[in-house]
């Protein structure tokens, strides 16, 4: 399987390759005899939006899960900054999982808890920092995504899209290096769609994260789509940005993209 010019092996190890912070050998996952998974090989950079798209059943969810350690997949490497995921001990897993966010479908906030006290409760897992420095971090976050006057709101006096970037605020809240983010426009309508996704490109932008988002949504492909997996029955079928993807004659992905007549008009656009 070859990308950019090299195959897995090779951008591995070749030591004039750029470091690559998430790379996928060959990852295959089976459940009751039925291959999920089907040598999946690909980079995630950091500093870039990258979304896994492709139809339901394409095996996008269960990729998000391996990558998360929430599966363990039955054949492949994953390496993390180059570190074997299978290699690691327990105490590496968990240093690795504290660096790892998560922006839920549903948002998945607490209904009992303000926005602030959603925000700190990573913190409060995962930390021995004071109140006073758990909060400061947590009101700093909250500005960024916009919510400074909702401190004190429970998640029920949210609209959708503002509930959304408290669920990003406390994903990103602990400076992790990697952000997975599962649908995080579902339910939203196309305008706060776009503000979801920018803000996942600015913070990723800003942090140099390396950011994998689950989509099936072509604007958020248009938007935001520095890195692009199709996904197809388990397969790779293709890979590029969100430029190429309007020039590529691939058939498969032809087909998901161009399943609208509005697609097929952008695509005259763009050619």
């Amino acid at each position: 399987m070859d990308f950019g010019g090299y195959n897995c092996i090779e951008l591995y190890h070749n030591p004039t390759v750029t470091c690559l912070m998430i790379e996928l050998r060959d990852i295959t996952k089976s459940f009751d005899g039925v291959e999920v998974l089907k040598g999946i090989c690909m980079t995630f950079e950091p500093g870039k939006t990258n979304l896994i798209i492709g139809q339901s059943g394409s095996g996008k969810t269960v990729l998000l899960k391996c990558l998360l350690g929430l599966h363990q997949p039955d054949g492949g490497t994953m390496h993390f900054n180059h570190q074997a995921f299978g290699e690691m001990n327990e105490d590496e897993r968990r240093t690795l999982r504290r660096e790892m966010g998560m922006v839920f479908q549903s948002s998945a906030l607490f209904d009992s808890m303000t926005v602030l006290e959603n925000v700190m409760f990573p913190m409060q897992m995962l930390t021995k920092q004071s109140e006073t420095a758990m909060r400061k971090a947590a009101e700093e976050v909250i500005e960024r995504v916009n919510l400074v006057d909702a401190n004190h709101k429970l998640p029920a006096e949210l609209s959708g899209g503002m509930q959304k970037r408290v669920a990003i605020a406390r994903a990103v809240v602990m400076k992790p290096k990697y952000l997975f983010c599962d649908e995080p426009n579902s339910g939203l309508d196309p305008q706060t769609a776009i503000v979801i996704d920018n803000l996942i490109r600015e913070i990723t932008q800003e942090n140099n994260i390396t950011t994998v988002i689950n989509s099936h949504d072509m604007n958020s492909v248009m938007e935001i789509g520095d890195t692009i997996l199709f996904l197809k029955n388990g397969v790779k079928a293709w890979e590029g940005s969100k430029e190429l993807i309007f020039k590529t004659d691939n058939e498969v992905i032809n087909d998901f993209v161009y399943s609208s007549n509005l697609m097929k008009k952008v695509k005259e656009v763009y050619q």
